[in-house]
């Protein structure tokens, strides 16, 4: 016999959500066959089989986290050691491929319940219940699931519905929103724009990431990664700027490398890009990592103003609301202005208050002006 363990994916990912299987037990494979979709943290995964056999047993169905080392295939034709070597290429899949009807009342496969405390008695009354352990919080010793734990989750699951848990992107989101909530302090500041003078049909995100590439300039000290734990931080000459995208799947933020150094128009078609490719969940891992300060143009849906999550090692994140017409005194005179207002949220622990509120000046400073020349 020969198992096929879930290989390393790449990029620090420690466990996949099965979406699909392509083969059944008692199928004949080839080697680079595609045995398997998987959905991680980043991207959707197809896993290619690594040799040619008999598939004797799957472990796992349609919902099931697996983790990197854990048995994925069990081949029948072949007794050799076990692997979780692929042989072959895995690439991402095509959004064809993408499956949302997740199995929630599948039975367990022989890794559903990985780190689960739980007794056999308490995992039969599980069973018996309906109760996935999964989505509990043991309050026994040592985080043990005890009986009280399902008859209260089952309880709930008949008033209020059983629980969905969070899976792939939204997971992943969570963790690292978590994360920041206990790692950094954080501290928002406000200020508007009048972008009156603005061209009309001039293009609002591409204005903000040329405002964020003056503020950095101006005051590179947000453009920075902080080691919280070292208490080290790490200047950067180069501006890579995540910009938060939204899609029904979770938030992905992709990567715009260099803004400081490229032209709109190559930004403009670089960021039309990674969006296309996060929306069709193809896009690399490596364009999602290396952000060295985040845009959230939360403002092309609603919403004024915010405070931004600042995700370590990052220093800094700016928002950008709904741009409004509201009145503004000009020369003695009232006038109805074109605003977008702004919100600044920076990590304290690195970056001191006038650091901020010079950068916010900066990032004003850029947006007011009717037009802007290449950085």
């Amino acid at each position: 016999m020969k198992y096929f363990k879930l290989p390393d994916l790449g990029e620090g990912l420690p466990e996949a959500e099965i979406l699909e299987w392509h083969v059944k037990e008692g199928d004949t494979v080839k080697t680079d066959q595609v045995l398997v979709s998987v959905e991680t943290a980043k991207a959707i995964i197809e896993v290619p089989s690594p040799q040619d056999g008999v598939i004797a047993h799957l472990f796992g169905q349609s919902g099931d986290t697996i983790h990197t080392g854990e048995p994925l295939v069990e081949f029948a034709n072949e007794e050799q050691e076990d692997s979780g070597t692929v042989v072959g290429k895995i690439g991402t899949a095509s959004q064809e491929s993408k499956t949302d009807d997740f199995i929630i009342g599948a039975a367990p496969s022989s890794r559903h319940h990985h780190g689960v405390r739980a007794t056999p008695a308490v995992r039969a009354l599980a069973q018996r219940l309906q109760v996935d352990l999964n989505t509990l919080s043991g309050s026994g010793r040592d985080g043990a699931i005890t009986p009280e734990d399902v008859q209260k989750a089952a309880e709930m699951d008949r008033q209020h519905g059983p629980a969905e848990p969070l899976r792939g992107v939204r997971k992943q989101m969570a963790r690292t929103m978590a994360q920041a909530h206990s790692e950094v302090v954080p501290v928002t500041i406000f200020d508007d724009a009048d972008i009156d003078g603005w061209p009309k049909g001039t293009d609002i995100t591409m204005r903000l990431v040329q405002a964020i590439a003056a503020a950095c300039k101006r005051e590179p000290r947000l453009n920075s990664w902080f080691d919280g734990q070292q208490l080290t931080l790490r200047n950067h000459e180069s501006i890579h700027l995540g910009v938060a995208v939204d899609t029904e799947q979770g938030l992905f933020v992709p990567v715009l490398r260099d803004i400081g150094n490229r032209a709109p128009e190559d930004l403009r078609d670089g960021l039309n890009r990674l969006r296309a490719d996060v929306k069709a969940r193809t896009i690399p891992p490596k364009e999602l990592q290396g952000a060295t300060i985040t845009l959230s143009n939360f403002g092309t849906i609603a919403g004024r103003y915010g405070t931004p999550i600042v995700v370590p090692p990052q220093v800094a994140i700016l928002g950008a609301g709904v741009i409004r017409r509201e009145p503004v005194a000009v020369d003695d005179k009232i006038l109805l202005r074109r605003i977008l207002p702004l919100s600044l949220t920076f990590d304290h622990r690195a970056a001191t208050g006038g650091e901020a509120a010079r950068f916010m000046a900066a990032v004003v400073e850029s947006l007011q002006q009717p037009t802007i020349e290449f950085i």
